[in-house]
């Protein structure tokens, strides 16, 4: 067990990295565009590409390699333009479309897989272009990990151990999402829905394309 953080350290993470998981932002505006356009599945492949950018930050961080994009000016300031104009292209696709009138559901569900692949990239790629994760993972984790201890096992479990909350959180709201749109909302007030959301995702790839250290 001394692989693992002491059970004080640990609790107190669960319930920051808990708070931290279901406040709204980024991730969350784009799994609730998936649900609203194409419903729970897409919106899953959507938490789980997500999910992965987490892994692999947390993997990055443990190894050091996020350091780089937490402390070097240049590095952080390509990443968070990368991933802000990328949040921006990402809510005015779903803004036009929602102006358009185009239902997204119907290009969504007529290929499923493709939906599926789009939507996980778009997770994936919405995660691994914001410094703000690694900047977490760099100041945020170490506050958790016993210096007597294992730092390498004790970083990877902890972030293993914010996978899971977001596993866990990412797919229920998207299904409550859903579930909430097939019985309340007309097609016009669905619509309507995704355009705040893309204008939701612009102003959120804005702010991070401002964000400082």
């Amino acid at each position: 067990m001394h692989h693992l953080p002491p059970a004080p350290q640990l609790l107190a993470f669960l319930v920051v990295a808990g708070l931290l998981t279901i406040t709204p932002g980024a991730d969350m505006a784009l799994v609730m565009r998936h649900a609203l356009a194409g419903g729970t599945r897409p919106a899953f492949f959507a938490s789980l590409g997500i999910c992965l950018g987490t892994l692999i930050w947390g993997a990055l961080s443990a190894l050091g390699v996020a350091v780089l994009f937490a402390r070097s000016a240049f590095a952080f300031a390509v990443l968070k333009y990368v991933g802000g104009a990328y949040l921006v292209y990402l809510g005015a696709r779903a803004l036009r479309e929602a102006i358009r009138g185009h239902s997204t559901a119907r290009t969504i569900t007529a290929t499923a897989t493709r939906a599926r692949t789009t939507a996980f990239a778009q997770g994936l790629a919405t995660n691994l272009t914001n410094p703000k994760v690694a900047v977490f993972y760099v100041t945020f984790l170490p506050q958790f990990v016993a210096p007597d201890r294992n730092v390498l096992t004790q970083s990877v479990f902890l972030a293993f151990m914010h996978v899971v909350m977001g596993l866990i959180w990412l797919p229920l709201y998207a299904r409550f999402i859903d579930r909430m749109a097939a019985v309340l909302l007309t097609d016009r007030v669905r619509r309507r829905i995704e355009a705040v959301t893309g204008a939701v995702l612009m102003a959120l790839g804005i702010r991070l394309a401002l964000a400082r250290r």
